[in-house]
């Protein structure tokens, strides 16, 4: 039996889509900042960096998850952390570069068309930066909060498969694999 992707999966493969579009937004803006700034300033170089890093570790994840079926990757342990480290640094990241664009003014000055495109991508820049911030902020939230519902209703194959792949009904009646065979993983749940 072949496992396709549950309504969750879906949910989630779309908030990760979601996610990977407004990082290529940002990627984008940044790069146009930066261009002008001819890659001087710290502050515009951290949502360059941060983008690139987090379009890579993105495409790892949304490939892995639809490469295989029981990727580790797509498990909700490993997403929970993962979110919630990028949503840290993405946090302390915009609260820097925020600052230092504090005397960009909000309506742009009208002259020289290079200035006026600038001023224009740092606004639409700063709005974004705080926008993925948000994305996986709640993504990490919201994941936890239906991972700890789903464990507490009896729902232990949520650890142990991949979320894309999760559904509440699926029990393990020994014609799924979705559990690690290991002779060091012998021992049985404890019984709490």
């Amino acid at each position: 039996m072949t496992l396709g992707f549950t309504p969750v999966g879906k949910r989630k493969i779309a908030v990760h889509v979601a996610l990977y579009c407004v990082n290529i937004i940002v990627l984008a803006l940044s790069a146009r900042v930066n261009l002008f700034q001819e890659f001087f300033f710290v502050a515009d170089l951290f949502p360059l960096g941060l983008s690139i890093a987090t379009l890579v570790i993105l495409t790892v994840m949304l490939a892995l998850d639809f490469a295989c079926k029981n990727s580790y990757t797509g498990r909700p342990q490993f997403e929970i952390g993962v979110f919630a480290v990028l949503s840290i640094f993405w946090l302390s990241f915009n609260a820097f570069s925020t600052s230092r664009w504090r005397h960009v003014p909000m309506s742009c000055p009208a002259g020289a068309d290079a200035v006026k495109t600038w001023c224009q991508d740092v606004q639409a820049l700063k709005a974004f930066v705080w926008i993925e911030w948000l994305i996986f902020s709640l993504t990490a939230y919201l994941t936890l909060r239906y991972t700890i519902s789903q464990k507490s209703r009896g729902n232990k194959h949520i650890l142990r498969m991949p979320l894309s792949r999760y559904s509440p009904f699926l029990k393990n009646d020994g014609t799924m694999n979705y559990i690690r065979n290991s002779e060091f993983l012998t021992f049985s749940d404890p019984k709490l």
